[in-house]
């Protein structure tokens, strides 16, 4: 695919990225390299329970001054400024994030309250911040959200019942240890939904307003690793090589959607995970192949390049062609792994969708997206062929 003569764009990936089965075992040499010795570890109990945080204090040793793992799903304001206010009394100068998207993004906002003080809803919004933050090194123990790598945290405000989006340049993560044995033991359902929701940042990166060729090449290669290893981790969670591939996958998809956004998908699985509490991957699986059918005038020739990603032969098939088979694809993929469907089967009540609907408009992702939006009507119809 060509660019037009008048393209520009920007990239930015500053993130120390570190892979390797049992890589972790370098955390504090690392961190002793960013010039810190007192790590508080965040993270969830499920984290805990599993022996993933006891690995990492064993490694961190003296330099570990405490665990914070209050976190649960879409962690909230409230959570984080709690958190903030213990890494301080601990003496924390940096952070070790062991956990998923909400952990990961939880850990984020800390390091924000804690260098600048006040309350995480002081800096909502684009760009706010205008120096580095506490140092942060995440452990991710989900192949999906790629939070270990963007400049982007989204955080419950339960006030209002929305999720609420912290991007900066300052709160990407200092260094990412992606170690496949962190991931073993995520439940087959929990593998498929977050990697998802990495397929799904990988999708939106290739069709969003701001796609450029070095994160299409970063998106496609994501598209095509997850088409293969996600079923593979799903199927036999102990397969390390799955695993790691599927991590690259997320670190990929990451990079790209940081570098190039989203669309339509996030902003009604924002919504929906907002209103109704959805979790974000399998919200993201549902939506996604609807809104592929929806976009698919303004960017056949985007979704032609997916296609082509997830093995299907396009030789004989024109860009339309291509794209819808793109999007069946997709819908396959999800089926195969073992999601919901549709939005009905996780309790998403019909005479929401139009709230819903509503509040998507007003999600930041939306304006990235390729076909343009005229009113909640239009997107009513996509969650309604998605119900």
């Amino acid at each position: 695919m060509g660019y037009d003569n008048d393209l520009s764009f920007e990239y930015n990936n500053p993130t120390k990225i570190i892979f390797g089965e049992n890589c972790t075992r370098d955390i504090r040499l690392e961190i002793e390299g960013l010039g810190c010795s007192k790590a508080l570890i965040v993270t969830d109990k499920g984290v805990v329970e599993a022996g993933l945080t006891g690995q990492i204090e064993e490694i961190l040793g003296d330099s570990c001054v405490g665990i914070y793992d209050r976190i649960v799903q879409d962690s909230d304001f409230a959570l984080i400024n709690e958190g903030a206010a213990y890494a301080v009394e601990k003496g924390a100068d940096v952070l070790v994030s062991v956990g998923g998207g909400s952990v990961i993004d939880t850990a984020k906002g800390m390091a924000i309250v804690m260098k600048e003080g006040g309350e995480l809803k002081d800096y909502a919004g684009m760009q706010v911040l205008s120096r580095p933050q506490i140092p942060h090194v995440v452990v991710p123990t989900t192949a999906g959200t790629g939070s270990e790598v963007t400049w982007a945290a989204v955080i419950k405000n339960r006030e209002l019942n929305t999720k609420e989006l912290f991007c900066s340049y300052y709160i990407i993560p200092n260094i990412a240890f992606i170690d496949p044995t962190m991931t073993a033991k995520l439940p087959p359902q929990l593998t498929a939904s977050t990697g998802m929701d990495a397929f799904t940042h990988a999708v939106e990166a290739i069709h969003a307003l701001q796609s450029q060729p070095i994160t299409d090449a970063m998106a496609l290669h994501a598209i095509s690793l997850s088409t293969e290893f996600l079923p593979r981790c799903v199927e036999q969670g102990d397969d390390l090589v799955a695993r790691g591939q599927q991590q690259l996958a997320a670190v990929m998809a990451g990079i790209a959607f940081g570098n190039a956004q989203l669309g339509l998908v996030h902003a009604m699985a924002h919504s929906v995970g907002a209103l109704f509490e959805v979790p974000h991957g399998i919200a993201n699986s549902i939506i996604l192949p609807h809104v592929m059918r929806f976009n698919l005038e303004e960017c056949a020739d985007r979704y032609a390049l997916i296609a082509e990603a997830m093995g299907i032969n396009t030789s004989e098939l024109s860009d339309m062609e291509a794209g819808k088979a793109a999007a069946e694809a997709v819908a396959a993929l999800t089926k195969k792994i073992g999601l919901p469907q549709t939005l009905s089967e996780v309790d998403v009540p019909e005479e929401g969708l139009t709230e819903a609907a509503e509040l998507s408009l007003s999600d930041g992702s939306i304006v990235y997206n390729p076909r343009m939006i005229m009113d909640a009507d239009e997107v009513l119809e996509v969650y309604r062929a998605a119900f």
